[in-house]
């Protein structure tokens, strides 16, 4: 059987790594969650101290990282050489520093060729900011992901709260304000809706509808049963 690859664009807070994860467990797919990776870098500069704006510098704290992705019980765990780094990477200070390493060339050519090999290997649904049009421009199904930027921080403050975090609302929605900006004005790779990728807006969505409507989505366009 053909691989079959699927490609999830979206802001940030959209629900695609919780989404993309319940989609890729129905489809018997491997689930691979890009932003992961740039976070994992983000926490590596912040306890480093490796300049953000250092691409070069980043290049070369990452090209020795020993950044690895394995899967325990079906779940992506992101390991720095062998430590656990999965749950430490959802900080909010982590979620900026991923926004700034990002925006490096360096620092995507890398990691671009690690997730494209991955897709070559096996069937894959795969979430980030970049994917649709850079990372796997002739995946066979590609979704734009979004909401409002007031339902994307309700989930987040959720999330966060449920991971022991004191945050306040107007805290992450401005951090996610902040973020959106940021991925959308870089020069490298700009967060874009590409022209052939379909759009789900689950503002006002449970998360069971989410996933409802980006399943069922792919089960069509990719003929999957």
């Amino acid at each position: 059987m053909k691989n079959i690859s699927v490609a999830i664009d979206g802001p940030s807070g959209a629900g695609k790594s919780t989404i993309a994860k319940a989609a890729a467990k129905e489809l018997g797919f491997t689930y691979v969650d890009t932003g992961a990776m740039y976070r994992t870098l983000g926490l590596a500069a912040i306890e480093s101290g490796t300049d953000m704006d250092d691409g070069e510098a980043l290049s070369r704290l990452l090209s020795g990282l020993g950044l690895n992705i394995k899967y325990i019980d079906g779940t992506q765990h992101v390991f720095i050489g062998e430590r656990d780094v999965s749950d430490g990477i959802r900080r909010p200070e982590v979620s900026m520093a991923a926004s700034r390493v990002s925006a490096h060339h360096q620092v995507r050519t890398a990691l671009v060729a690690f997730q494209r090999d991955m897709a070559k290997r096996q069937s894959v649904v795969m979430d980030g900011r970049d994917i649709c049009m850079h990372v796997l421009p002739d995946a066979d199904v590609k979704i734009y992901l979004t909401a409002s930027v007031d339902d994307r921080a309700r989930r987040r403050v959720e999330q966060l709260r449920e991971m022991g975090a004191e945050v306040s609302f107007d805290e992450v929605r401005a951090d996610i304000e902040k973020r959106d900006y940021d991925d959308t004005h870089r020069e490298v790779s700009p967060l874009r809706q590409a022209p052939d990728a379909h759009l789900i807006d689950t503002t006002g969505f449970t998360l069971e509808q989410g996933m409802d409507a980006v399943i069922s989505y792919i089960k069509e366009k990719a003929h999957v049963l």
